[in-house]
C-alpha cells in the first residue's frame, strides 16, 4: 500500500529529486534563461525518462516538472495558451512513472515556485500571483497529487500565498526558500523566522532549496531546525558556493580560459564548480543529524549525485546496483586477477 508523505516522514527520512531544469537543459531538450518546462509537451519521453532516472537512483517523490510553467512565464514566450496543458501533462507523466516504481509506488508532487512577478509594495502583484498560484493548484487536486510542493520562493509573504493556495486544495504542503546572498529574504524576514510561521499556518514541511550549495545552506537550514518543531527540507543545489559568494547566481571560476557570453559563469558555465558526490555524501550526513527530514539536491544535481545522498542516509536504491566499485579496473582494482604490471602503474598513468 502506498504511503502518505506523512507517513513516509514519521518512519525516516524522506528524498525528494529535484534539478529537472539544469538536467533537461543539460540533455538537450530545455532552453537555458526562458528555463520554461515546454519539454512536458514536446518531448514527453524525455522527461518520463528524467522523472524515471530520478526516482531509481533513490527519489521517493516524482515532483511534477512544473516550475516556471505559470502564466506568467508563458506569457513571456508567447505559449499562454499551453499554460494548463503542459501543467496536466507533467502531473500525468509523473503519475505514470511514480507507479512503475518495483517496490513501492512513488510519492507525486505538483509544483509552484517563485513567479517573479511578486512586488511587496504592489497589492495588484499580490492579487496576480494567488490567480498564478490557484490555477495550478486546482489542476493538480484535479490530476490527484498526493501533495504539493511549493518552492524556491525569496519572499516570505509570496510563500504564505502558495501556502494558503494548497490548503484551499486540501492538499498536504512542503515550502522551501531560496536565500539570496544578502542572506534575508527580500521582504526582510530571516529564512528561519519564515520557516516558522509557515509551519505555525499548516505547512507539513518547511525549509530551503535551490541558490546555495551545501556549505553555504548547512548553516541556514541548523537555524531552521532550531525555530521549528516539526519536518525540516534541505535541497542544495551541487556547486561550490563560498562565504563570499553564498550562491550560485554570482560563482567566480577563476580557472576559465576563455570569454564567457554571460556576464556570470550562471547559468551555462558552472560546470567546474560542481561538488563531486562524495562532498555531497559528507553534506548529506551532517543534515541528516542535524534533523533534516526531507532531503534532497536541486538545480544541476544528476541522479548519481541523488543516489550517493540516499544511500548517506541509508537508502538502497534500485539502481545502487550500479553504484561505483573500483575492484576490478584494471589500474586502481584490487581483484587478485588483476595484471600486476597494470596496478602498478596507477601513480604513473
Amino acid at each position: 500500500m502506498k504511503r502518505s508523505l506523512e507517513q513516509r516522514l514519521q518512519e525516516g527520512p524522506v528524498v525528494c529529486g529535484e534539478g529537472y531544469l539544469f538536467e533537461l537543459e543539460r540533455r538537450g531538450y530545455l532552453q537555458a534563461g526562458s528555463f520554461v518546462p515546454e519539454v512536458a509537451l514536446d518531448n514527453p519521453q524525455a522527461l518520463k525518462q528524467t522523472y524515471r532516472d530520478y526516482m531509481l537512483a533513490g527519489s521517493d517523490v516524482v515532483l511534477a516538472f512544473t516550475y516556471n510553467g505559470h502564466r506568467e512565464k508563458m506569457r513571456i514566450i508567447g505559449k499562454e495558451d499551453l499554460l494548463e496543458p503542459l501543467n496536466r501533462q507533467a502531473i500525468r507523466l509523473a503519475k505514470e512513472v511514480a507507479a512503475e516504481h518495483p517496490e513501492e509506488e512513488a510519492l507525486v508532487a505538483g509544483n509552484v515556485s517563485n513567479t517573479n512577478l511578486f512586488d511587496p509594495d504592489d497589492e495588484e502583484s499580490k492579487a496576480n500571483v494567488r490567480g498564478i498560484f490557484a490555477e495550478m493548484i486546482g489542476w493538480c487536486k484535479e490530476e490527484g497529487v498526493d501533495f504539493v510542493n511549493g518552492e524556491t520562493f525569496y519572499y516570505y509573504e509570496e510563500a504564505k500565498i502558495a501556502l494558503e493556495e494548497i490548503q484551499r486544495q486540501n492538499l498536504p504542503a512542503v515550502i522551501t526558500l531560496g536565500l539570496m546572498s544578502e542572506n534575508i529574504l527580500r521582504d526582510g524576514y530571516t529564512v528561519e523566522e519564515a520557516c516558522r510561521l509557515l509551519e505555525k499556518q499548516g505547512a507539513l514541511v518547511v525549509g530551503m532549496n535551490c541558490f546555495r550549495g551545501p556549505a553555504t545552506m548547512q548553516p541556514y537550514i541548523e537555524k531552521i531546525r532550531q525555530e521549528v518543531e516539526g519536518y525540516v527540507g534541505a535541497l542544495p543545489i551541487p556547486y561550490r558556493t563560498t562565504e563570499d559568494h553564498p550562491t550560485f547566481f554570482n560563482l567566480p571560476d577563476g580557472g576559465c580560459s576563455c570569454s564567457l557570453p554571460t556576464e556570470t559563469t550562471f547559468p551555462t558555465s558552472l560546470d567546474p564548480l560542481y561538488c563531486n558526490r562524495y562532498e555531497l555524501a559528507d553534506w548529506a550526513a551532517e543534515a541528516q543529524q542535524s534533523g533534516v527530514n526531507y532531503i534532497g539536491l536541486c538545480c544541476g544535481a544528476s541522479p548519481s549525485m541523488l543516489r550517493e545522498v540516499a544511500e548517506t542516509v541509508g537508502r538502497e536504491t534500485v539502481n545502487s546496483v550500479y553504484s561505483p566499485d573500483m575492484k576490478k579496473h584494471f589500474l586502481f582494482g584490487t581483484d587478485e586477477t588483476l595484471k600486476g604490471h597494470n596496478t602498478a602503474y596507477r601513480t604513473k598513468a
